[in-house]
């Protein structure tokens, strides 16, 4: 009986542990060491905090991981709602962290975790890829990357609820998040709480969001300024904003005048194009086409059963000649030629289709008949090497261990999106404007690629063009292209011109 009671009284007196963080078995490596953490509020999870070095830019750089959760709470009744999933790194001694910058990063989807531009360009850590950006042989590794922006800025991953290891606190609450409103202002309110926590309320902040994450970017700049966090920069890298300029539909034109340019590019890429085109640096190609969508496309559309058979002639010839499709599948389709169509079409002679995240990408389906490829070859050949990476990286050099599953790419979104529009198209495009007039101190930096058929970079071009914005405010504005795709990171060329071109970005948008 007296060791019953024994027994009993130390299992009262001995502190639970999380089943999201309870620790493996086998002790923590030495390398990885446990640091200090923010104390937490009760009732939090303590992060976990490692320490590491890495070669970045050309110098040793020491820094800390922070990897845990932050509780998204009730404003009214204190309920934690949410909890969100971060993985920060920190420069160690930094010198005045007044002066040192820190970076809030976002994927896209809705429904994808941060790991892409996390493992992709960001970290202190990337996948292996081949330098194409194609796929490796398994099994796949991380390797140093030295190209990392943790010499620039600090960094903080955001997994938002539904992505990640982050989760809705009850099923019901669930729908809260999953909207254009929702998921603006729950991570609105994990920055406050970021930086609150970490004491940078000082420091220079910047936004970067990559895909959805740029329409969540582009809201968060003003939502966040409107509660008095004034930002430094904002980064978009392959850029939706409004989604008028994507979304094939019926009586919506748009999109098939803006990704025009892409069809272009990709047909000059494999090398579909008529011999004096190919011969051409593809800039010049992007220009003529770009003209031709603009200036003969575009107002042919608006009367397209009108035209005469001369004119529609004329528009067949150029159509043809700059997509690389023939003339009779573009008249039989009436010119209106979607995505799917196009990736199915372009190498059907080859019996392969071409990618949507990056048409350089090619796949082969069980038929080279239909309307629309099988399967995405760009997005099949990355989405492996990030998985096991990042779920091998979370657990071995982080030090977190969960058994929940990481939602990389959907399976956390619950219930259906709610863009939050009636009759419409989800658009922040003016939060951003609104953002820029207010604060014009605030840099904006657009990334494109020109294989990038997902979010087009003439659609990017078109959306920032109808900003609205004097002269004066307009020059914060810094756009540069890449001759790869949605995730232009993957190839090592373009990866090496992001990080010299951010750092100018980041440089620029930093008071000296």
């Amino acid at each position: 009986m007296l060791l019953t009671i024994f027994f009993a009284l130390i299992l009262l007196l001995t502190p639970a542990v999380s089943a999201q963080q309870r620790p493996a078995e086998s002790p923590r490596p030495a390398e990885t060491p446990r640091a200090a953490a923010p104390s937490p509020l009760p009732g939090d999870d303590p992060p976990i905090v490692t320490k590491h070095t890495a070669r970045i830019g050309g110098r040793q750089i020491n820094y800390t991981a922070t990897a845990g959760f932050m509780p998204i709470r009730n404003a009214v009744s204190g309920e934690t709602e949410a909890r969100i999933f971060y993985m920060a790194y920190t420069m160690d001694n930094p010198g005045d962290v007044k002066r040192r910058p820190v970076m809030f990063s976002f994927n896209g989807g809705p429904g994808s975790a941060s790991v892409w531009l996390h493992l992709g360009a960001l970290g202190p850590k990337r996948v292996k890829m081949l330098d194409s950006g194609l796929m490796p042989p398994p099994p796949y590794e991380l390797v140093e990357n030295e190209h990392s922006w943790l010499d620039l800025t600090d960094l903080v991953f955001v997994d938002t609820v539904g992505t990640g290891y982050s989760r809705a606190a009850r099923p019901e609450l669930a729908s809260k998040f999953f909207s254009v409103n929702g998921d603006i202002e729950s991570t609105g309110e994990f920055i406050r709480m970021y930086l609150g926590r970490h004491e940078r309320w000082s420091s220079p902040v910047f936004l970067v969001g990559e895909s959805y994450g740029t329409t969540r970017v582009a809201g968060l700049s003003n939502h966040l300024f409107e509660r008095g966090i004034g930002l430094n920069g904002v980064a978009l890298v392959s850029m939706v904003t409004n989604f008028q300029s994507i979304r094939f539909a019926a009586n919506n034109d748009v999109p098939l005048v803006l990704i025009f340019p892409s069809y272009a590019a990709t047909a000059w890429y494999h090398k579909k194009l008529a011999p004096d085109l190919q011969q051409k640096p593809l800039t010049e190609v992007l220009r003529e086409a770009e003209n031709f969508a603009i200036n003969e496309f575009a107002p042919a559309l608006f009367r397209i059963d009108q035209l005469s058979p001369q004119e529609r002639t004329a528009l067949l010839d150029k159509f043809s000649r700059l997509s690389g499709l023939s003339r009779e599948f573009v008249s039989n389709h009436n010119f209106r030629i979607d995505l799917p169509l196009f990736n199915k079409e372009l190498l059907r002679d080859r019996r392969l289709t071409t990618g949507r995240l990056d048409s350089r990408f090619t796949g082969i389906d069980r038929s080279a008949g239909g309307q629309s490829p099988e399967f995405d070859p760009s997005m099949t050949a990355i989405r492996p090497p990030y998985t096991a990476t990042f779920n091998d990286y979370v657990r071995r050099e982080l030090g977190f261990k969960s058994d929940l599953e990481y939602y990389i790419l959907g399976g956390g979104i619950t219930s259906p999106w709610n863009w939050n529009v009636n009759n419409g198209w989800a658009d922040t495009t003016q939060a951003l404007s609104s953002a820029m007039r207010k604060n014009p101190y605030m840099k904006v930096f657009l990334a494109s690629g020109y294989y990038d058929m997902a979010t087009p970079y003439f659609a990017a071009d078109y959306t920032f063009s109808a900003l609205s914005l004097e002269p004066q405010i307009r020059r914060n504005i810094m756009t540069e292209y890449y001759e790869a795709g949605h995730m232009m990171y993957i190839e090592v060329g373009s990866l090496k011109k992001l990080k010299l071109d951010v750092t100018r970005f980041i440089q620029g948008a930093v008071p000296r």
